[in-house]
């Protein structure tokens, strides 16, 4: 008997051993990987022997990047040495740097031309643009972000997981679904090259995207937010309108649906209420009404954002009869900032 537990323990071992291989074998690949320090450090010196540099200023980037000094670094900190070598060299670099370490900015930053320029090494140019648009993004200007930030690959930068997460905040912030559910699903196929804080923050993220719906109120208030954003940061051009007209028809389309639903109800009741075949006099019979008159239709095609104050509270009050208090709230300040920037 105990012979035969122990050919049944080694047998189980055995065969956990050998599923644990063939998951190991056939697990899928990961989509990208962070390089070493080694790996940065051969390609900016390769780079650099292209370069007429002072002998202090190359003394110094040699003891930066020592292999024992470079060996450990990697993400975010790869970046940051890099960064900091190349304003040791470039003026426009020390000047980038000095503008991405100021937390607030209250006018728009000037373009970084020199980053598309074609004379600019592809090793400064690719992963300075990472470096402002991840700036860029925490100042709220996703669409300057988009510029930079959209085109790079894993392979240009030294940091790929912070490159595919701020692409996913940026598409996230401007509502582009698409784009933004595969770059994180790009970016969370590697888990193993992902931090820990962009892994939950990017399943949040796709948890919000899936769930977004076009012309739903979730999606309106969105993109009030997003105009009040860009009013906030001084761009009044002509996105901001088309938005604006956008919301408008969605909103309209959104009343209109409800009217059409609570029509219907009205219709049932009244069906209910009346029969076409007469009561018994022995019977009493009951209504099914709710008791409300019917309210007149609101919001047309032609003018959502001008109708009377009247009006206009009769569709807050029955878009926070059908949907969550804040969305009311939203609307009801987008409205009248709406009406102040008119009266100004």
């Amino acid at each position: 008997m105990i012979k035969n537990r122990h050919k049944t323990a080694s047998f189980l071992t055995i065969f956990v051993i050998l599923c644990l291989n063939l998951s190991a074998k056939y697990a899928e690949p990961a989509k990208w990987r962070s390089p070493s320090g080694d790996e940065v450090r051969g390609q900016l010196f390769t780079w650099l022997e292209t370069k007429e540099i002072d002998e202090s200023i190359r003394a110094k980037i040699n003891q930066t990047w020592s292999s024992k000094a470079s060996k450990d670094l990697t993400g975010t900190s790869l970046l940051a040495q890099l960064s900091a070598t190349c304003a040791l060299i470039d003026p426009n670099a020390s000047q980038l740097i000095d503008l991405c370490s100021k937390p607030h900015l209250k006018s728009i930053p000037p373009d970084q031309l020199w980053l598309a320029d074609p004379n600019t090494h592809p090793i400064m140019a690719n992963n300075f643009r990472l470096l402002y648009g991840r700036w860029l993004v925490h100042q709220s200007m996703f669409d300057k972000a988009a510029k930079q930030l959209s085109g790079l690959k894993c392979t240009d930068v030294v940091d790929p997981a912070s490159l595919l997460f701020y692409q996913s905040v940026v598409y996230h912030r401007l509502m582009n679904r698409a784009a933004g559910l595969e770059t994180i699903e790009l970016l969370t196929g590697s888990k193993g090259n992902c931090p820990h804080r962009y892994l939950a923050i990017a399943l949040l993220m796709k948890e919000d995207l899936l769930g977004l719906k076009d012309d739903s109120l979730d999606h309106i208030a969105r993109r009030m937010e997003d105009i009040q954003r860009r009013l906030k940061l001084g761009q009044a051009g002509k996105r901001v309108c088309n938005i604006e007209d956008g919301i408008i028809k969605s909103l309209d389309k959104l009343i209109n649906n409800m009217e059409d639903k609570r029509k219907g109800a009205s219709g049932e009741n009244h069906n209910r209420n009346h029969p076409s075949k007469p009561a018994g006099d022995s019977h009493l019979m009951g209504g099914g009404g709710s008791g409300e008159v019917t309210k007149k239709r609101i919001g047309n095609k032609s003018g959502w954002g001008s109708l009377p104050p009247k009006q206009r509270n009769e569709a807050l009050q029955q878009i926070g009869r059908n949907f969550p208090s804040h969305y009311y709230e939203i609307i009801e300040q987008y409205f009248r900032e709406l009406a102040a920037e008119k009266n100004d």
